[in-house]
């Protein structure tokens, strides 16, 4: 299996020949920001797992779901509270697939279990056999389904992939048919989000762009690299001299919360395309940090959105302090002011398995060594 060269990220040949086994391939390989080559912990119990949960039903039906803002006006912003139930029904094992896997990786890279690595490779290896999320009958909740739990998979399997532990040198079968899986699924997730005008590019395509960036850096697949880079820059020239996003102004009373969001993939964008020599901090004159000061302003005072958007901004999404782990990747980018940092510190450490897992611990600073 292929090692990874982290060179552009701080390390010498000489270290990263030493950190994997002294296989050093070419220097084009697309990599990670320096935590994700952190080392296997052993912390947790010497004890393997003494059993690995159900595989989930790998889903290769239809991705025809309902969606729970069914019924809802233009904006989309009024929860449909039984479509939304049925909603939740349908995406069960998608779900149960994607929490299941990032607590599996995340277990396994504080402790070093090994049941824990057999089980997500096993559960891994059995969609990826089954062909699961591969349909093209699709609609919109489809479709988005589809990037949001090939971004949760590929993140979480990435912290494996390029761990100094190198713990997948025992699974080269087991990796090879899950890496072939992501890379077909990253091909359609780039047919589906494609070629869309401007009205609907929206937090949906920045999600989009993330599971393929995400799945591009796993597979060392340039092509995807490359669109995911493209969509983040169609979504910088977007936002607007005031740092708003006009398409997330339309959710009414949730435009902060969309915006909150919709940072969140377009952060962790520009901090892996960093690392791999693509500075996107200063499209459209440095959209993406008038994006954050505008959310970190509406944050504190709401009265702003309220006016732009029409409506009393609703806060409850953002009580949960996992919707702001957007701040490490956007910190590791920028020298956050000490306001900034304090308030990072306070909601720290922040846990996504949107993004894999662990997201302070992939974005410390301290790199392979950690």
């Amino acid at each position: 299996m292929k090692t990874p060269i982290v060179a552009r990220v701080g390390l010498t040949v000489a270290v990263v020949g030493a950190l994997f086994g002294g296989q050093v391939t070419h220097a084009a390989d697309l990599v990670p920001p320096p935590g994700y080559f952190s080392a296997v912990g052993e912390k947790g119990s010497k004890k393997d797992s003494d059993s690995c949960p159900a595989i989930p039903t790998p889903y290769t039906g239809s991705l025809q779901f309902t969606s729970k803002y069914e019924g809802s006006d233009s904006s989309r912003s009024t929860l449909n509270v039984d479509a939304e139930k049925k909603f939740r029904a349908q995406i069960k094992d998608i779900t149960e697939m994607e929490r299941g896997t990032a607590k599996l990786i995340t277990q396994y890279m504080r402790s070093g279990n090994k049941g824990d690595l057999d089980c997500a490779m096993n559960w891994l290896e059995a969609w990826a056999q089954a062909g699961a999320l591969e349909s093209t009958d699709f609609n919109h909740t489809g479709k988005s389904m589809r990037k949001w739990a090939l971004g949760s998979m590929s993140s979480s399997y990435m912290r494996l992939k390029f761990s100094s532990s190198r713990p997948l040198a025992a699974y080269p079968e087991q990796a090879k048919t899950i890496e072939s899986w992501f890379s077909t699924l990253g091909s359609q997730v780039v047919r589906d989000w494609s070629d869309l005008p401007l009205k609907q590019i929206n937090n949906h395509s920045y999600w989009a762009a993330w599971s393929v960036m995400s799945t591009a850096v796993v597979t060392d697949r340039r092509d995807l690299f490359d669109w995911s880079v493209q969509e983040f820059k169609l979504a910088a020239n977007q936002v607007d001299d005031d740092g708003y996003l006009p398409n997330e102004l339309k959710r009414r009373q949730r435009a902060l919360s969309y915006h909150n969001y919709a940072l969140t993939p377009l952060a962790m964008i520009a901090a892996f395309a960093q690392v791999n020599g693509v500075d996107l901090r200063q499209e459209n004159h440095g959209a993406l940090q008038r994006l954050a000061d505008r959310v970190m302003k509406g944050v504190d005072d709401q009265e702003a959105f309220d006016q732009k958007a029409g409506d009393n901004q609703d806060m409850d999404d953002l009580k949960d302090n996992s919707k702001f782990a957007w701040l490490e990747p956007y910190c590791a980018l920028y020298s956050c002011a000490p306001k900034t940092q304090d308030w990072k510190k306070k909601m720290e450490p922040f846990n996504s398995f949107r993004l894999g897992g662990e997201v302070t611990k992939v974005f410390n600073r301290q790199g392979a060594g950690s």
